[in-house]
């Protein structure tokens, strides 16, 4: 599959990654042969959906916040045919699972599985794009690690609609080209896909049950190779493109303690969601003035700020103590208004000494105010510093999943193994789970043609 690890090379995946993702299309193809029991449709197209790292930004895009976000060149490589009818089928091929379920407003997806991401998708397929659709077959492999920050499911949904709009050819739909005129405007409607908010006229339902943002489909969709990108939200909206210093690289550690968004992980998820929307209802109800997001808030004036800290000193929210509320408002003060600018400038300027210090600042400040760290991944930050890092921070949701650090590529293998051998003394435990990979800013997510030179016995 020479064509399509060139294609890749192209949009800026590195030599390695792109041989690599050859592999698992290959994968993809082979289930989708076995999932349609012949050999691949005519119509068949290539998908890559990437993971993220979330550089910075922890937890500010539902409240209308920025981020500094890149993709990585770990994803998902799908294959995807029509079906003649609305029934969706989709294949796990190196896990050999395979879940469906058809293009209705009222399917019932299972919760606590992974078939609630796709099967999220087609209901609000079904219920956004009215009358004749088609359904799809669709075969992934995917080196993205699960439950790891990385943001697979939500890689999971952008690659289960990019399909589906595919096969249907939603872009020519009035209903598409109302309400989604751009990346970025896909991005924000596949937020609310996964959180089950409306989009415009494109009606809601009731998401995957995460309370979550857009950050983390405007990673997938809009990341350029090599570079971050700086994003604030609600809606999506570019901001600023930052070159990496080009001798450097990401080493991800995935730290092996599932970030899991089901029980009381996703409890504690959407606590931190929670606290922020409490925040802005108790402006409306005390101030008497609307405001969508934390962010609109707090710009609504000067003293905005100020005048919140005033009223979380004498009054309470539902659910949350004074001091809960006033941590979360002071992390978001400093990670989306102070950090994320600062950081942006020490990039722009390569002021790297003052990058790391930033970034350490962000890493204290989740642990102390937004308490979505675990040892692990506290310890992982820490010795990735301890052991060169220019700068290391966890990243995601919380609670659990990966901590990314930016080294010299040039010391990058030795920096790799000496940080997984610091980490297994620490947690021998978790990191029986845990991996530690190489990897540069790669491209967005891509629809391909179906390449030429498949494999003998794949070609119809």
């Amino acid at each position: 599959m020479h064509r399509l690890a060139e294609e890749l090379r192209r949009a800026g995946m590195s030599d390695a990654a792109a041989e690599d993702k050859t592999r698992l299309f290959d994968r993809a193809f082979g289930a989708l042969c076995e999932l349609t029991g012949g050999a691949l449709p005519a119509e068949t197209r290539a998908i890559w959906v990437p993971g993220r790292v979330e550089f910075l930004g922890k937890h500010t895009d539902y409240a209308g916040g920025r981020s500094l976000l890149c993709a990585v060149e770990h994803g998902i490589c799908a294959a995807v045919s029509p079906r003649p009818d609305r029934r969706l089928r989709v294949r796990d091929a190196l896990a050999g699972e395979t879940i469906e379920g058809e293009l209705d407003p009222a399917l019932e997806p299972p919760l606590g599985h992974w078939a609630n991401y796709p099967l999220t998708v087609a209901r609000r397929v079904a219920r956004n794009f009215p009358g004749a659709l088609c359904g799809a077959d669709i075969a992934f492999a995917s080196d993205l690690p699960p439950a790891a920050g990385m943001s697979s499911s939500s890689a999971l949904i952008v690659a289960t609609f990019l399909a589906l709009s595919a096969v249907n050819d939603l872009p020519e739909r009035e209903e598409y080209r109302r309400e989604i005129r751009d990346p970025e405007d896909l991005a924000g409607y596949l937020g609310t896909v996964e959180n089950g908010q409306s989009f415009g006229s494109l009606a809601g339902d009731r998401g995957v049950g995460t309370f979550g943002g857009s950050e983390d489909h405007t990673a997938i969709l809009c990341a350029r190779p090599r570079a971050l990108v700086r994003y604030a939200f609600c809606p999506v909206h570019f901001e600023e493109l930052l070159p990496l210093p080009p001798d450097h690289t990401f080493v991800i550690a995935v730290s092996g303690v599932r970030a899991e968004k089901t029980g009381g992980a996703l409890e504690a998820y959407n606590r931190a969601s929670l606290r922020a929307a409490a925040l802005v209802e108790l402006w409306r109800r005390m101030v008497g003035e609307d405001g969508a997001t934390l962010r609109g808030v707090l710009a609504s004036s000067a003293d905005a700020a100020e005048r919140l800290r005033d009223l979380l000193r004498s009054t309470e929210a539902p659910g949350f103590s004074g001091q809960e509320l006033r941590d979360r408002l002071e992390h978001f003060l400093a990670e989306s208004e102070e950090i994320i600018p600062a950081a942006a400038q020490a990039l722009a300027c390569r002021d790297l000494a003052r990058l790391g210090e930033l970034v350490d600042r962000s890493q204290e400040l989740a642990t102390r105010l937004l308490g979505n760290q675990v040892p692990e991944t506290v310890a992982l930050a820490r010795q990735a510093r301890e052991l060169g890092a220019t700068a290391a921070s966890a990243f995601g949701a919380g609670f659990g999943g990966s901590v990314w650090s930016l080294v010299p590529a040039a010391n990058a293998e030795e920096f790799r193994a000496c940080w997984e051998h610091a980490y297994r003394e620490s947690f021998p435990e978790a990191a029986r789970e845990a991996r530690f990979f190489r990897t540069d800013a790669g491209p967005a997510a891509l629809v391909l043609d179906l390449p030429s030179d498949l494999p003998a016995g794949l070609r119809s």
